[in-house]
């Protein structure tokens, strides 16, 4: 067992070391001298362990310390044993790290760690085959000088992180790569790229087949509504029937109709900012075809700004706003009041439907915008509802930048509205009387 080092024992061994210097002196009547050579040989012992273990420190390699003897034999012991915790703990580290690089191998996704300047700290095989990082060469590299697109480069250095990008891999043209940045610790970032090539492909296969079914399906419902109408005019033909039939065909053209409107929607994610839309002329046309939708059973009240007008896609804004009030007057009991209002609001566009019709439960509110979801089954077959309505707006208005947002009362009515920003508004000063 090693000997621990112990104050109170190296001055024993000092005391009894002087006092046999002292003794000797008294014995020769040279104490003074006696005393200071015995120090002269005590600074001799401490310098030669001293020499040995700068020695062992320097040259020597091997692992353990030299044998030392008195009070260095409890100080080289306990360079050992702390020898011995650092080669535990170093072992450690190095099991964790194997663990955690084995751990980052398994992600799916390709992991690069980097400084805060970008310099590349680690990645995993996948990051090698995704972004065509070569490990360990490039090392210390800064990973916009090997990915070399302007939009990564200013999403690494925006700082804003909060939305991933999308772009194309710099090691295959044909790997579409979802790329989101992380910072932790102190200044440093983490970086995955996940291959959604895959994914996308299968989003416009699905965009493609909705658009392609509606497109098949529109011209045979047309030539059933004609005929329709032709047995419509035969007195031979029930009345009833002939006008069960001519709904449920006008519903799955409308149905069609919207699939189709949706389908341009989603793929038309470009818009122009620098189109003008007259809110006006857009709202006046939603307003009259709103009440021919009513047939005077519902108030429908009209307020807008004439000077208030909007850049972006007239036909996305259009269809937003007319299945918002459509779907308001479709909602709304007969006698009710429906309210359309676009007016500012501080920097930005306010748009809102106030109806008074039966409201929404809370649990049904954030699923409202996914398609063919219907709050009453039933009553939505009555209005001749599709489902469609609230996603075609939800999409619309991500493409300028807004979102829908939706306050009911159950058994008082809902307000549906959305907020175009700032940099999408135009005011004009309309002329006075």
């Amino acid at each position: 067992m090693f000997e621990e080092y112990s104050g109170y024992r190296l001055a024993g061994r000092l005391a009894i070391w002087f006092s046999l210097w002292g003794l000797v002196g008294l014995l020769l009547d040279q104490v003074t001298l006696l005393l200071l050579i015995g120090t002269w040989v005590l600074l001799g012992y401490h310098y030669r362990h001293l020499a040995r273990l700068a020695h062992w420190l320097w040259k020597d390699r091997r692992l353990t310390p030299p044998h030392g003897t008195g009070s260095w034999e409890p100080i080289f012991n306990g360079i050992y044993r702390l020898q011995g915790k650092n080669r535990r703990r170093r072992s450690q580290l190095a099991r964790l790290l194997s663990r955690f690089r084995e751990g980052a191998e398994a992600l799916p996704d390709a992991a690069v760690v980097m400084g805060h300047e970008g310099q590349i700290a680690w990645c995993n095989k996948l990051a090698e085959l995704h972004l065509g990082i070569h490990w360990p060469q490039d090392a210390g590299q800064r990973i916009d000088n090997l990915i070399r697109y302007p939009a990564f480069s200013s999403y690494l250095h925006s700082n804003q992180y909060d939305d991933p990008i999308e772009m194309t891999s710099s090691a295959s043209e044909s790997r579409l790569l979802e790329i989101r940045i992380m910072a932790y610790g102190d200044n440093q970032k983490l970086l995955l790229a996940r291959d959604v090539t895959r994914l996308r492909q299968l989003e416009e296969m699905r965009r493609d087949f909705v658009a392609n079914v509606s497109h098949e399906l529109k011209t045979p419902l047309t030539v059933l509504q004609g005929y329709l109408e032709m047995m419509a005019m035969s007195p031979a033909m029930d009345e009833k029937q002939v006008s069960a039939m001519t709904d449920q065909t006008q519903r799955m053209k409308s149905l069609v109709d919207q699939l189709l409107t949706l389908s341009k929607i989603e793929v038309s994610t470009q818009v122009d900012p620098e189109h003008r839309i007259d809110m006006t002329e857009v709202l006046n046309q939603v307003h009259d075809e709103a009440l021919a939708l009513s047939a005077g059973k519902h108030q429908l009240v009209l307020d807008i700004d004439p000077g208030l007008h909007m850049y972006g896609d007239e036909l996305q804004i259009r269809s937003a706003c007319a299945n918002l009030v459509q779907n308001a007057v479709h909602y709304s009991p007969a006698g009710t009041e429906v309210r359309i209002s676009w007016r500012r609001l501080g920097d930005v566009g306010r748009f809102e439907v106030q109806d008074c019709g039966e409201g929404i439960a809370l649990e049904h509110i954030p699923r409202l915008t996914e398609r063919f979801y219907r709050v009453d089954r039933a009553r939505s077959r009555q209005t001749g509802g599709s489902g469609l309505g609230l996603a075609i707006v939800k999409h619309a208005l991500s493409h300028h930048n807004s979102q829908l947002d939706i306050h009911s009362t159950p058994g008082k009515g809902s307000r549906f509205g959305f907020s175009i920003p700032a940099n999408l508004i135009v005011v004009q000063q309309t002329e006075k009387a």
